[in-house]
């Protein structure tokens, strides 16, 4: 991922795994340009913590 994350700013364009209509796909932020948009993660899915 490029650049750093900064409230009130633009996002950084960054490509991400997804889930996605029962597959799993990669989704670049920049592709998605003109569309609302909500990322949410979390990091301690999937582990073991």
């Amino acid at each position: 991922m490029e650049g750093t994350a900064k409230v009130g700013a633009k996002a950084p364009d960054f490509t991400i795994p997804a889930y996605y209509k029962g597959d799993f796909t990669e989704v670049t932020l920049s592709d998605l340009k003109g569309k609302w948009v909500l990322v949410c993660f979390y990091p301690g899915d999937f582990t073991f913590v």
